[in-house]
């Protein structure tokens, strides 16, 4: 399979990101290395970066879009800048984290892994967070938020926008 012939802008993270080949790619299998850098630099990887990191190391474009879409911790879309990750862990799904789950699904109008459309949140799931005893538990970014209710819950989102939306 051909990389396509693909319009790359002369911008910043591409030189970044084609510093960081140059210096790297002569690593046996350095394709995965370079996407968590391409990753890093730009946020997710769209078509455009896996081309354009196809026909940097030489490789069929095929073989990038494949290990990309293989792997979980690629992302092919761009992520929300705040991250709203719910845990399904024992302690919080007997608690009803599903419930704020779903309620928090209808309330962004995203399904797990989606981001809002104006890429404010991203929703995400964790099997345990290790904080069983405030179960249900979210978090927010790097903030854990426990003893959740679907109120509550929804109410931490909008106070954390309206914030947002003051600075």
């Amino acid at each position: 399979m051909e990389t396509a012939q693909v319009h790359i802008p002369d911008n910043a993270e591409y030189r970044e990101l084609k510093k960081f080949i140059d210096e790297n790619g002569k690593e046996p299998g350095p394709l995965i290395q370079v996407l968590h850098r391409a990753q890093k630099i730009f946020g997710y990887l769209p078509p455009e970066v896996q081309h354009f990191v196809a026909r940097e190391l030489r490789l069929p474009f095929g073989q990038v879009y494949g290990v990309v879409t293989f792997y979980n911790f690629f992302r092919t879309e761009p992520i929300g800048d705040h991250i709203v990750n719910i845990c399904l862990g024992t302690a919080c799904h007997v608690k009803g984290a599903s419930e704020i789950l779903k309620v928090l699904e209808q309330e962004l109008g995203i399904r797990v892994g989606g981001t809002t459309q104006d890429r404010f949140y991203t929703l995400s799931t964790a099997r345990c967070f290790g904080a069983c005893g405030l179960a249900p538990v979210m978090m927010v970014d790097d903030e854990v938020y426990g003893r959740l209710n679907p109120q509550k819950t929804l109410q931490i989102l909008r106070d954390l926008r309206n914030a947002q939306t003051v600075n």
